[in-house]
């Protein structure tokens, strides 16, 4: 109990949302499930999840969404980088 409460403490410390947390806890055995089974099924090919459009679709939208974030930073450092870079 004092380790769940430890947690849930660092949790709203660090502003951590739990239903992402409670959904993974969820979803995850049932995605790990049909992920075992799609690649017994493909002979443990990852290119079956690329040979249908739709799934294809999903998976370099999650790839974005991913990298979307970083984008911004890069911007960031940039310009500071050019900031330190032009004389007084």
């Amino acid at each position: 109990m004092v380790g769940f409460g430890l947690f849930g403490y660092l949790m709203k410390k660090f502003e951590y949302e739990g239903a992402p947390l409670i959904l993974a806890f969820v979803l995850g055995p049932m995605v790990e499930v049909n992920l075992r089974k799609s690649l017994i099924m493909s002979d443990g090919s990852f290119f079956l999840f690329f040979t249908r459009p739709l799934s294809a679709f999903f998976l370099i939208l999650a790839i974005v969404l991913l990298v979307f974030p970083l984008i911004p930073k890069w911007g960031k450092k940039r310009d500071k980088i050019a900031s330190l870079d032009e004389p007084d």
